[in-house]
């Protein structure tokens, strides 16, 4: 149940084509209300909070759930600072444990745990914090799994070595527990460059971190706007962990992935909240940066394995999928007429509603447009290979707009795009080079992944569909 106090917004993208009627969420969908909950709504959306009548309580429940809605704490019982256990895993790495443990502050206790590092972690180095120490490198899961079984507290805090939150950080993720659904809440991680970092990296990271999920707060779930969180800075309910049995210490990467997916499978709610944020540091090198990028491609076979689709590098609706593949075969007038026969078919579903009708519609068009623009991620993140093999063939071919053109489009115009609308003074050249090195970079880890696991599970897409009869 909802606490008293709780508020709700309506999610930015979200369309009221008429009164009590919604369209959004993820997945889109239309949520017709009856008179006493379209009532319920505006007053929600005019400040009120949720009241604890059944019927309120269930649609705003609905709401949440539907990514229709944002959640809005108010003042109600809440963890407090003083009472998280803040877990801190390091390895190699005394001056980032010394910038953390200086930007903690108020909490309940501080947990460091040393993964095999060398020198190890002193008593000095760690402060008034309990020291627990690894006497060989395990990988951050097996360093987290130990920090949190120790806290006493109801909640716990991981921060990574060299990660600093704003002041007030947990002020700001604490009252999203009063849902007693919400088991874990993220922050925004930001880039913060060292003086070591090459000025360029410095400058892409800022905008374009790995890390880095924007400024649009969303519930964490795969197929959500915000799929995952990074546990570089992660609060959790510790009974959660309990329940989960923490995280799987064989992933050395992507096991903040699975952690989150798999407290998302058990019913928990995972929320991120971009208003707080927390730095972390960029690599000090161009070559540790890329080889952070391949681990994180590696990790995806094994997350395809307990996960499946989940991992999928492109999902969409399987009409998409087709009108796509017939514009890129050169029928475009065929794609064409798929675009506009499926959207029309979505709209019919509104019946006489034609506001409704209209917006089905455009949210159809748009769907294609974004189905395009994941593709073209997916052949630069994943099928690369497979893209440039299908050039070959449909150059031989000899049919509709040149293969090597349309490859070329796919893997430079986004990142042009992405450099029109991002606050960086890197020039459009470098930007659009270290784009495909990024993204190149972390398709090499996914290919190594696959012939490491001998499973092309983390490169298959995930298509869905709906009966447009």
């Amino acid at each position: 149940m909802l606490p008293p106090g709780f508020g709700l917004k309506l999610d930015p993208i979200v369309r009221r084509p008429r009164h009590g009627v919604l369209v959004g969420g993820n997945p889109i969908r239309v949520i017709k209300l009856t008179p006493a909950g379209a009532a319920l709504l505006d007053a929600w959306v005019q400040g009120r909070t949720v009241g604890p009548g059944r019927g309120s309580q269930a649609l705003a429940r609905r709401l949440l759930d539907a990514g229709i809605a944002q959640p809005r704490p108010g003042p109600a019982s809440h963890p407090r600072p003083s009472e998280v256990t803040v877990v801190i895993p390091v390895r190699d790495d005394p001056e980032g444990l010394a910038a953390s443990l200086n930007a903690v502050e108020g909490v309940g206790s501080v947990i460091v745990v040393d993964d095999g590092s060398e020198p190890a972690v002193t008593q000095a180095e760690a402060g008034t914090a309990t020291l627990l120490r690894r006497p060989t490198a395990g990988g951050p899961a097996a360093a987290r799994n130990i920090g949190w079984r120790e806290a006493t507290t109801d909640i716990v805090a991981f921060l990574d070595a060299g990660c600093i939150p704003v002041p007030g950080w947990l002020e700001g993720l604490l009252p999203h527990f009063a849902d007693p659904e919400v088991v874990a809440v993220a922050p925004r991680i930001r880039s913060r460059a060292s003086a070591a970092t090459p000025t360029w990296l410095a400058a892409y990271e800022q905008s374009r971190s790995a890390l880095d999920l924007g400024p649009r707060e969303a519930p964490v779930r795969p197929g959500s706007p915000v799929s995952y969180v990074p546990t570089a800075a992660l609060a959790v309910r510790k009974q959660a962990l309990v329940r989960a049995d923490g995280f799987d210490e064989v992933l050395r990467f992507g096991e903040d992935v699975d952690l989150v997916w798999r407290l998302a499978k058990r019913g928990g709610q995972t929320r991120y909240e971009p208003s707080v944020s927390v730095t972390h540091p960029t690599r000090k090198s161009a070559t540790a940066w890329l080889q952070q990028r391949f681990q994180y491609g590696r990790s995806a076979s094994a997350l395809a394995s307990r996960h499946g689709l989940d991992v999928a590098p492109a999902a969409m609706n399987a009409w998409s999928a087709g009108a796509w593949a017939l514009a890129l075969a050169g029928y475009p007038a065929r794609a064409a007429a798929l675009v506009v026969l499926t959207s029309a078919a979505l709209a019919r579903r509104a019946g006489s509603d034609r506001a409704t009708a209209r917006t089905l519609a455009g949210l159809a068009l748009a769907g294609h447009l974004q189905a395009g623009l994941s593709l073209a991620t997916a052949v630069r993140r994943a099928w690369l290979p497979l893209a440039l093999g299908g050039a070959v063939l449909s150059g031989r071919r000899g049919r509709g707009t040149p293969a090597g053109v349309v490859l070329a489009a796919v893997l430079t115009v986004p990142a042009a795009t992405e450099w029109l609308a991002a606050p960086t003074d890197t020039g459009l050249l470098t930007w659009v080079g270290l784009r495909l090195a990024d993204d190149l970079a972390y398709q090499a880890g996914v290919w190594s992944g696959c012939v490491s696991a001998r499973s092309a599970a983390a490169v298959m897409p995930r298509l869905s569909g709906f009966k447009p009869w």
